[in-house]
């Protein structure tokens, strides 16, 4: 049931297209992944290629990402199937062992949106502000392809933990992830990003057919609150993002006030802030916007919030017309807001997203942004000898930046990390593992970063014959279970079809299984 006064107002919002909006709610929703580029060094769209050729689940793309697909349920709540002949019932995306090696991250397909007009670019400084659990960062980590510096923030401590063990399994290098409040970074961070991502907390009302709490939750009053929250957010990020820089703003919710009106407000207060043509930001051009069935924003919602607030007796406990502590407004209509786009579940296959795409004003100079305390230095080589010693024998290269020590824990950063003092910090960079007594113990953040080629010994436990085999291999090594191998001893990197899964340490002919017990499957 959609609570009253959000069916009231998406009516006057839509008009005529509110039953086909309606109906849409009410319907199946659309399930999706997107393939990691960062897994088995085949690059950006390429990866999708590949995965494409080896799943064992029936795929169809997703128009704005190249390595997005729709995966095929048999039905709702049943086994997933490619067809009437596939034998077996498979398990979900998310049960399989290509799941545990980041080979991909299962996302809600308009979520991946933003990203693709974020354009990051390896080399880039990018700041993903409201991160958890990490589907963006995640998306735009694997255009990055390792070089650059991600910066992945999110506030609530549970949700960065989260997001920090999705940096982990999908292997990526060169993250740093904090958890602070954004007005903390912008004193840190003045006009250092190139791109910055504002994911806003919002009230959620795209995600009513996905999840079927979110309408219990919803009340005109948390409208108005994450619209005064989202307000101060983009300030923050408004004061991080350097000249000529890109700002891409994204919400889930069909709210004028957190949509429209947060990016007409921005630029009220930031008149240096532009809203660009999204169809220019992308190498397809024209093939964005209606081509994918997204909808142009709506200034003439702008100045009419009054007609969306609660009527009496709604139960939303809203008196007619209050604003409960929201930003102020209405305010006239910035140019531009017609640029912004909306995703709307009746026109596409995908939930309800809201995207617009800002640039900041003014020329840049290379080199001048800096964080408020300069960059991180590193230790010396000789501070780390029993990884060196690992690496020559078990990497075919060394992976480059510079190393950072915390305690027994041995983390390799970008070149040009900031420094973390008075940073919260949960992952600094690319962990490599634990520096003991004369040896060295290799992470499971490392193994899942590394390709095949990047090592000098693989195990595959892919299996003899058919798909089933090979997931009974691999999820006997999930379950952490030693085999019989042949080969010279030493650490391996154990791989499912390509791609690292763990570690495993060979000795007397018997595979030492160093999958990490935490993770291990029961």
């Amino acid at each position: 049931m959609l609570p009253e006064a959000f069916r009231k107002r998406m009516q006057l919002q839509l008009g005529t297209e509110y039953e086909a909006f309606a109906e849409s709610l009410a319907g199946e929703r659309w399930r999706a992944l997107r393939v990691n580029p960062l897994k088995g060094g085949e690059g950006l769209s390429k990866a999708g290629e590949r995965f494409l050729a080896i799943s064992p689940w029936q795929l169809e793309p997703v128009p704005w990402e190249a390595d997005g697909f729709y995966y095929a349920l048999a039905g709702p709540d049943r086994p997933f199937s490619q067809g009437p002949e596939d034998g077996p019932a498979l398990a979900g995306p998310g049960k399989h062992p290509y799941h545990d090696a980041g080979v991909y991250y299962i996302q809600e397909p308009s979520a991946m949106a933003p990203v693709v007009f974020l354009g990051a670019e390896p080399g880039e400084k990018v700041l993903d502000l409201c991160a958890a659990p990490g589907g963006k960062t995640t998306q735009i980590a694997g255009r990055m392809q390792g070089k650059g510096l991600l910066v992945s923030n999110e506030i609530h401590p549970q949700r960065a933990r989260i997001l920090s063990e999705n940096v982990e399994r999908l292997g990526i290098r060169n993250c740093l992830v904090l958890n602070e409040a954004p007005q903390r970074l912008a004193e840190i961070f003045p006009g250092y990003f190139d791109r910055i991502l504002v994911d806003a907390p919002c009230s959620g009302e795209g995600m009513f057919r996905k999840n079927e709490n979110a309408g219990e939750e919803w009340s005109m009053e948390n409208v108005e609150q994450c619209a005064a929250r989202q307000d101060e957010i983009l300030d923050c990020a408004a004061a991080m993002l350097r000249p000529g820089g890109r700002l891409v703003y994204s919400t889930c919710t069909f709210a004028p006030q957190e949509d429209e009106g947060s990016i007409n407000r921005l630029i009220h207060r930031h008149s240096g802030m532009e809203i660009l043509d999204p169809a220019r930001c992308l190498k397809e051009g024209s093939r964005a916007g209606e081509a994918w069935g997204f909808a142009p924003g709506r200034p003439d919602w702008i100045g009419n919030e009054a007609r969306a607030q609660a009527e009496p007796g709604d139960g939303s406990g809203a008196e007619p017309g209050s604003k409960q502590g929201a930003a102020p407004g209405p305010l006239p209509s910035v140019p531009g807001i017609e640029k912004t786009l909306r995703l709307w579940p009746h026109r596409l296959r995908g939930e309800g997203h809201y995207l617009a795409v800002l640039q900041k004003g003014g020329a840049h100079t290379a080199g001048e942004a800096r964080s408020l305390h300069g960059t991180e230095r590193g230790i010396p080589q000789k501070e780390c000898r029993e990884y060196l010693d690992f690496a020559a024998d078990t990497l075919t290269d060394q992976p480059e930046g510079i190393y950072l020590r915390f305690g027994e824990q041995l983390y390799l950063a970008p070149r040009d990390m900031p420094a973390l003092k008075g940073l919260h910090v949960l992952r600094p960079g690319l962990h490599l593992g634990t520096l003991k007594k004369n040896r060295f113990e290799p992470s499971h953040a490392l193994a899942l970063a590394l390709s095949p080629r990047e090592v000098r010994r693989c195990c595959p436990v892919d299996g003899p014959g058919a798909q089933g085999a090979c997931v009974a291999a691999a999820e006997s090594y999930l379950k952490g279970q030693t085999f019989p191998f042949a080969g010279e001893k030493g650490w391996y990197l154990i791989t499912i079809d390509g791609y690292s899964l763990g570690w495993g340490k060979l000795a007397g002919g018997i595979m030492k299984n160093h999958y990490p017990k935490g993770l291990r499957k029961t």
